[in-house]
Parts: structure tokens; sequence; C-alpha cells
């Protein structure tokens, strides 16, 4: 028979506050094994010892309830392992998230700012292989990723060695959701694909600067960039474009990616 033990006792061996207990069994996450009828005391089996610390270990890797749940509950080994993975997974790309942007954080205490190179830039009009959608800031990254490989599948069919790029909205920016535009520059014979769609781009006079470093920095970019139009030119209609010289898919350093920030204006300044 197996042995049982009271909620405080149970609380001493898994570390779980006896409120936590009371939380996960009105929750039927982790239910006493036994309520007394009559008193309400509840009574754990020893044998729910090992599901107490999973769930503890899994709240202190901030796992939501409901995945915790679906670990708990899983059918089988295979079934729970693979719902470990990808919180795992998704813990790591957050730490490395975190370093990122701590890495970030620190140069900007201690390095001085340097003035950002600008230039000037007419771009004719051209067709491209386009995938547009409204996204929101938070799905930009994992977008971005789907977009493009679609427009690298169409690169390798066609042989097209045009550097891809994507506008971005104003609403984008404004409203943390918006039109974003994932394109690749093709010949005006190029065939239409069924996969995405063909669209012309308006010629436009543009101030670009190039951004060499990680993404946790392309906003410096953003700022040094938009504040030289704003000093300098005058600033036309139109989502600001990039282009990626170096992109993700073409190296695993975050700090050789470069990226061409293509800021709208009305014409190239005679001073600046």
């Amino acid at each position: 028979m197996t042995a049982s033990v009271t909620i405080g006792e149970f609380s001493r061996l898994t570390h779980l506050s006896v409120k936590t207990l009371h939380h996960y069994h009105d929750i039927n996450l982790l239910a006493p094994a036994l309520v007394d009828p009559s008193s309400g005391y509840r009574r754990y089996e020893i044998t729910q010892v090992p599901t107490a610390q999973l769930i503890r270990r899994l709240r202190e890797l901030r796992m939501p309830l409901a995945q915790v749940r679906e670990v708990i509950e899983a059918p089988d080994v295979s079934s729970r392992d693979q719902a470990l993975r990808l919180h795992l997974d998704q813990m790591e790309r957050e730490l490395i998230h975190t370093q990122q942007v701590v890495t970030s954080l620190r140069s900007m205490l201690t390095l001085a700012p340097t003035e950002l190179p600008v230039e000037y830039r007419f771009v004719p009009a051209f067709r491209a292989y386009a995938v547009r959608d409204r996204v929101s800031r938070d799905d930009i990254n994992a977008w971005c990723g789907t977009a493009f490989a679609r427009l690298g599948g169409l690169a390798g069919r066609y042989g097209i060695t045009a550097v891809a790029g994507a506008t971005y909205s104003d609403e984008f920016f404004a409203d943390d959701a918006g039109e974003v535009t994932a394109f690749l520059p093709v010949d005006l014979g190029q065939p239409a694909d069924d996969t995405v769609e063909l669209l012309d781009f308006p010629a436009g006079f543009f101030a670009v600067a190039l951004h060499h470093g990680p993404f946790e920095d392309l906003d410096r970019t953003y700022g040094a960039l938009g504040s030289h139009v704003a000093e300098f030119c005058e600033i036309a209609s139109g989502p600001v474009r990039e282009l990626y010289v170096v992109g993700p898919g073409d190296t695993t350093d975050p700090n050789t990616l470069q990226t061409e920030i293509c800021w709208p204006i009305q014409q190239i300044p005679t001073k600046g």
C-alpha cells in the first residue's frame, strides 16, 4: 500500500507551499489522493512527489500552466518529452535575446557615439517578387523567416542574385503592427509565380545608411539616420526600405549582419 502524507508534509517533501498546492488542486493540476469529506483535509501519496517536483521546475522556467498541464497529462513519454523540448528551445531563444540586449546596452554605456555615414541615392523603379501581410512587431522575426525562405527558394529556382529587402509601413512603427512587404528584385521579363506576388516599386530618392551589427542595435541606426534626415532633408511619403546586404541566412555571426536602411526623401539636398 502506498504511503500518504498530510498537505503540510507534502509541502516539505516537494518545496511547494500549501497555498500553491491548494491552487493546483483548485485547477485540477495536482489533486490530492484523498480529501476527507468531513474535515476537508488533504492527503497526498508519496508517488506524487516526482510529479510535484516536475511541476515546480517547469514553473521556475516560467512555463505557462496550460503547457505544464500538457506535460503532466501527456499520453506517453515521447509526447511529454516533445512538449519539454519545445519549451526549452523557447527558453534558449529568450536567453540568447536577453544576452544580445545586455550586450547592446553595455555598448551604449561604454562606447562614444560616432557620426553615421549617410549617402544619398536615386533608386529607379523596379519589379520584384513579394510577400506582404499585416504583421505585428512581436511576430516580425518569425514572419520574415518564412517570407524570405520563400523568396530564397525562388532565387535558387530562377538563378536570381539580387539583394532582397523589405518595406515597413508607418503603422508598423506607430501601432506595433502594419503592412510589411518582403521583396526580391527581378528583371522586367521575369514570369509571375503562383507562390508570391509580382509587384512594381516606384522610383524615389533615399538617404541611406549601413547598419553593421546585431539586430538589437538596429534602432540606433534608425535613430541616427532619421535624425540626419530631419535636419538636412525633406522627408517624403512612403515606407522605409531595408536591403539585406548580409542577412541572417548568410552568416551565423550576428555582428556581421549588414542592412542598408533607405529613408525616403523628396530630393537629394545640396548640403548635409
